[in-house]
């Protein structure tokens, strides 16, 4: 048997393919974004949509591949302490809610934005990793500056809680 060498996919098949791969990853766990949303946190204001949190996923996705986030508590607060601009993304599925609770109020008094979304295993997902990851911090770069100014501008516009 001869190997058939594959030609280099267009972007419109690949962003077929990660929709497949999306939907497939959805089919197989079995969780639906409402099933997803009964599991978030009282505190998880304001949560992204269903469309929102695919864009923000991709992004997460870019951003990672260029090694452009800060993945974790401990890691993010340490960079918003020394000033680092990004759209902040939490899981709101994380217990117990003690762990990250402090974050949205430093985003806040640094006027930078931030989101929740339903699934920490997704966004941990989305960042590369094998591991579920609560907080993740995503660096504007030019490679995908596109989809990061889409993602700020919609997180920016969403309705704040009191």
């Amino acid at each position: 048997m001869t190997k058939v060498k594959k030609e280099k996919s267009a972007p419109v098949e690949e962003v077929e393919a990660e929709a497949q791969v999306e939907a497939q990853a959805e089919a197989s766990n079995g969780r639906s974004y409402q099933d997803l949303i009964a599991n978030v946190n009282a505190i998880a204001q304001p949560l992204a949509t269903r469309k929102l949190s695919k864009k923000l996923y991709k992004c997460v996705k870019k951003a990672s591949n260029l090694k452009n986030i800060r993945r974790g508590v401990k890691e993010v607060q340490k960079f918003l302490r020394k000033g680092e601009k990004g759209i902040v993304l939490f899981a709101g599925d994380t217990l117990p809610i003690d762990v990250y609770c402090h974050m949205p109020i430093m985003c806040e008094d640094r006027r930078l934005p931030y989101a929740y979304v339903p699934s920490k295993m997704d966004l941990g997902a989305a960042a590369g990793s094998k591991r579920p990851t609560c907080v993740i911090l995503i660096k504007p770069h030019e490679d995908y500056q596109k989809a990061y100014d889409e993602c700020l501008e919609e997180v920016t516009n969403m309705p704040k809680p009191l």
